[in-house]
């Protein structure tokens, strides 16, 4: 390394100084000025740096270079005399000329990283992996996507044989025949599937010097090719919801344009797709205005709109919504109920609405409502049976939610993956019930095939037996037996339910004891609604935003006087009863409003609670007939309390099995 005194700091040499300080190969000895607040002579003050007004003490014979950046021609003469024969004295001028290159040559290369740096950061931002060999075959460079999927490092990567990284690899092929190959399917060392195109690096002499290779991992395809698959499964499927619907359905885009129509809608407007696809929103109304329109412009919903459409001018309901993507207005949709035909599209809502309850197999902890101090137990009391496999049993009024119990404890366990099955005992022929449980025996059936019962169907999952006292006592001793020899961790959990006083049952002969103490190990009682009425504007919210759902609706709230008149009433149906009662208020709302009110509630309510003057006669008002329908109606909902059990309806009236099927033929409800 070679000393340096600069004589001189003021701007150039502050330049020189600041040049060398970064230098490998040069050291700053000294730097002076007869000015002491030269620029220079602080930053050597600050740096430790030997300093001084005169250089003559600091030239001695360790220095090998003297920059003169003075600009004085006495200062450089007398510089001249002095310097030893081994030092070399720079002027100013060629001193400035020299930080003026060093300074380009610095920026410049600063460019040169800073376009590598760029250059290198897309090269690694790319999701397609890139490696590359020199002629050798050895490789030279690699980027990070590369290196995620071959699940190696750079540092591991570079300067090895490609042959170490990839074994299979055919980049050595392309650098031999300088030909491309494209798209060619191979798996990794790793075992990633990928599609690799490989092309040689060819010089300006058309000499080929490396290759390169550039690849994809499949499984990033796959996927997506998968969620295109599922689009147009999912837009098929929607399509033939749509066209299958009873509802008439009409699809307007942003313009309010026609774009879809169902068969529904040509059966209730008489007009063909023709006659919408591509018109205004507007060619169907005879009286009112487009709904349709309004909704673009407002990008609100609106319900529960009479119009007359089509060419026999009918009657309808018009609910339209709009369609928003991205926050963006992209069209809207209209359903339209021919009120003429309501009855019956209420019937088969209520049937969807049992089929989907059904298909719900799924239910956990978090869909039991109510914050009161009885629910709250029998909630911790089911999370704890959930931990484990001994049989449960759950007491409960019809509608408290047993079967929720159930579904909730069989989703908190380890048999979650596994079936859920209910089977309600008091709705099955006695005579096969054992058969359904377990299965048909080839020994005692000869002629019959072997059939599997629920309990082998479940697996390792779950059976819920609801109305469990319903179970002749065969089938009750040999359940027990099942309980004492066979009941493990790898046979399915049971889980009964009972709406009826055991105790009593076992007193009157119907229920065998020892299976009644097998059961009441883990005994869960569910309090009625009744008890807990500080629960029902919590459990009121929940089930009227799973009506939302189900009516396509958007209720949002029920009113303080609504609320009151809820709880007043003694719910003998429970958590099913108030379902079905906020069911029948939304259907009684006024249109295009959003609140039930106290009046829905009344109206939907089937209660003694009748105020002398609050109602007054219908107009079919003859003593008989009005007994009729209100006979109809408490026949209608001991049936729904029981999930349509004809024996658990007709002992819960009193009545012979007989009487009730002889009424619900009478009143059309078979």
């Amino acid at each position: 390394m070679q000393n340096v005194l600069i004589v001189g700091a003021g701007s150039g040499g502050t330049n020189i100084l600041n040049l060398l300080l970064n230098s490998k190969f040069m050291n700053v000895s000294a730097i002076v000025d007869i000015d002491e607040q030269a620029p220079g002579l602080t930053i050597a003050r600050n740096l430790g740096i030997s300093h001084g007004t005169d250089w003559k003490p600091f030239l001695t014979n360790d220095v090998q270079i003297v920059f003169d950046v003075t600009g004085e021609k006495a200062v450089f003469d007398e510089l001249l005399k002095n310097v030893k024969m081994n030092t070399l004295l720079i002027p100013g001028s060629v001193a400035n000329l020299l930080v003026g290159l060093l300074n380009e040559n610095k920026q410049f290369i600063q460019k040169i990283q800073t376009e590598m740096y760029r250059q290198r950061h897309i090269f690694n931002s790319i999701d397609e992996g890139m490696i590359g060999i020199n002629h050798e075959g050895v490789i030279d460079f690699i980027n990070e996507s590369a290196c995620t999927m071959l699940e190696v490092s750079d540092f591991e990567a570079i300067g090895k044989s490609i042959f170490e990284i990839i074994p299979d690899s055919k980049l050595v092929r392309v650098l031999s025949s300088g030909q491309p190959e494209v798209n060619d399917e191979m798996i990794l060392p790793n075992g990633v599937k990928i599609v690799s195109s490989r092309y040689p690096l060819i010089s300006a002499e058309g000499e080929t010097f490396g290759a390169f290779a550039l690849f994809k991992d499949m499984s990033e395809m796959i996927k997506l090719a998968e969620e295109i698959t599922d689009l147009k499964s999912v837009k098929t499927m929607l399509e033939a919801i749509i066209h299958s619907s009873d509802d008439a359905i009409s699809v307007v885009d942003e313009k309010g344009n026609g774009i879809l129509v169902n068969p529904a809608y040509t059966r209730i407007t008489g007009l063909t797709e023709d006659e919408v696809i591509g018109k205004p929103a507007s060619v169907d109304i005879n009286e009112g205005e487009s709904i349709h329109m309004k909704v673009l412009k407002t990008k609100k919903p609106v319900r529960g709109v009479n119009m007359r459409i089509g060419e026999d001018n009918r009657d309808v309901i018009v609910n339209v919504a709009p369609i928003i993507v991205d926050q963006q207005v992209k069209g809207s949709i209209g359903v339209i109920h021919d009120i003429t035909e309501m009855r019956s599209l209420m019937k088969e809502l209520d049937w969807a609405r049992q089929t989907i309850r059904k298909l719900e197999s799924t239910c956990t902890f978090d869909d039991i409502h109510g914050s009161s101090a009885d629910i709250g137990l029998a909630i911790d009391q089911a999370k704890i049976a959930s931990k484990s496999d001994i049989p449960v049993m759950l007491r409960g009024e019809a509608g408290a939610g047993k079967e929720l119990f159930a579904n909730a404890i069989h989703s908190g366990s380890d048999r979650k993956s596994n079936k859920f099955i209910r089977l309600n005992c008091g709705a099955i022929d006695p005579a096969v019930i054992e058969k359904e449980i377990f299965g048909e025996n080839v020994e005692q059936d000869p002629g019959k095939s072997l059939r599997a019962g629920l309990l082998e169907e479940a697996g390792k999952g779950t059976l819920f037996l609801d109305e469990v006292t319903s179970l002749p006592l065969s089938v009750q001793s040999r359940l027990l037996e099942y309980f004492v020899s066979q009941y493990s961790s790898e046979s399915a959990r049971i889980i009964v339910a009972s709406s009826k006083n055991l105790e009593k049952a076992i007193h009157e002969g119907t229920f065998n004891m020892d299976f009644y103490y097998m059961l009441t190990r883990l005994s869960i009682r569910i309090p009625p609604l009744r008890t807990r009425k500080t629960d029902i504007p919590e459990v009121a919210l929940h089930l009227l935003k799973k009506l939302n759902q189900e009516f396509g609706m958007n209720v949002e709230r029920l009113s303080e006087e609504a609320i009151r008149r809820l709880q007043s009433y003694e719910w003998p149906g429970n958590v099913r009863e108030l379902e079905n009662v906020l069911s029948r208020a939304m259907i009684f709302m006024k249109h295009g409003s959003d609140v039930i009110g106290e009046e829905d509630i009344r109206r939907s309510l089937f209660t003694n609670e009748v105020k002398a003057g609050e109602d007054v006669l219908p107009e079919k008002s003859t003593l008989a007939s009005v007994m009729d329908d209100y006979e109809r109606t408490v026949l209608e909902k001991a049936l729904d309390e029981h999930d349509g059990n004809k024996s658990l309806t007709a002992n819960r009236l009193g009545i012979s099995l007989r009487s009730l099927y002889y009424k619900m033929e009478k009143y059309k409800l078979i």
